[in-house]
């Protein structure tokens, strides 16, 4: 039987973010980081939830373990699917720390009165766009909205300014997407705020008119569109760089910053929180601390193409510097109605 070509580069590029993500491949330091005593080690136990997949933030977990001793139990799913669950735990979650795909699903749990203030210096880490106006999260990487798209059959002559063109028929049977993913949530959760329920919900429906084809996630849509199957996919910036590094420059997708400035070019923060019942609140404190250290911030540099938010962290070569980006001008505490969102979805029949 002949390879199914989107099987053939989906394997290839979870086989890259597995191996890119071991301890032996980061090009970080192993050294100790101040804590949140002052001292550069620490005992004891952390519960982190965790939003972000496993095959790309468990390496440096695990680092931050091996560096302070304390042992980390790690709860893995979709960051609304964390999210709903810290919701309905209420201040019974074992959980300790939040760490989340999108300001979203923090912002949810952040109005649910579920998370504790960070200290100033924390929040002064990054620029004030990337953390909760009210100090209770951080952003610790940048993750673009992009368009993927099939170099063989696509120019960027060929793509519309903003994300509110692909409802255009002339895009039927082309698109693909993820609507259980967190980020394109967060995406539609601009639009709302935006554009107004009415818009998005008419966005939702021509982009369904469309006939998208679903995939569980962005790794998918960028292997689909390298082989063919769709010819433009909504994505986040990052999945595409794991291709070309193990498929080479001739892989035929690239990355389109749509220029509009509309939802479409909305950067996010991938962030921790920590939670305000959490039996583990210093540890707490100093892992938020590692994952805005150096050492980490070259982690999400090197291994997972990400944006570091921390300033004097050299980027991968080729990515449009943050400062370039015509990114979407929106308060991240305003992308805080998950459930506004997965509601409209379900009601245009986007979600069961």
């Amino acid at each position: 039987m002949k390879p199914n070509p989107v099987m053939r580069l989906l394997a290839a590029a979870l086989g890259l973010s597995l191996a890119a993500c071991s301890p032996a491949a980061t090009s970080a330091p192993q050294t100790p980081v101040p804590t949140a005593e002052g001292s550069a080690g620490g005992t004891g136990n952390l519960v982190v939830y965790s939003g972000r997949s496993e095959s790309l933030v468990a390496p440096i977990i695990a680092q931050f373990a091996d560096v302070t001793g304390i042992d980390v139990d790690v709860r893995y799913g979709s960051t609304p699917e964390i999210a709903a669950t810290l919701l309905e735990e209420g201040a019974n979650s074992p959980a300790d720390v939040f760490f989340a795909q999108d300001p979203g699903g923090l912002g949810a749990v952040a109005q649910a009165g579920l998370l504790a203030p960070l200290p100033g210096d924390v929040l002064g880490a990054v620029d004030a766009r990337f953390r909760s106006p009210e100090g209770l999260w951080v952003g610790i990487s940048g993750r673009a909205r992009v368009v993927v798209y099939n170099t063989e059959t696509l120019s960027p002559q060929d793509l519309p300014d903003d994300i509110a063109a692909f409802t255009d028929p002339a895009w039927k049977g082309r698109i693909g997407w993820a609507p259980t993913n967190g980020s394109l949530q967060a995406m539609l959760t601009a639009m709302r705020v935006a554009w107004g329920e009415d818009e998005a919900r008419a966005w939702l429906e021509g982009i369904l008119a469309n006939e998208p084809i679903a995939y569980e996630n962005n790794t998918a849509i960028v292997a689909a569109v390298g082989a063919g199957e769709v010819e433009v996919g909504f994505v986040n910036h990052y999945y595409l760089y794991r291709f070309l590094a193990e498929e080479g420059e001739d892989f035929p997708a690239r990355n389109y910053f749509l220029p509009g400035g509309g939802p479409g070019s909305l950067v996010m923060a991938a962030g921790a929180g920590r939670l305000a019942n959490g039996k583990n609140s210093t540890n707490a404190l100093k892992f938020i601390e590692f994952m805005l250290s150096p050492v980490a911030q070259q982690y999400f540099s090197a291994q997972t193409y990400e944006y570091p938010l921390v300033p004097g962290v050299v980027t991968q070569p080729g990515l449009v510097p943050l400062a370039d980006l015509n990114a979407f001008d929106i308060d991240m505490a305003a992308l805080a109605d998950l459930a506004g969102t997965t509601a409209l979805m379900s009601e245009v029949g986007v979600l069961p």
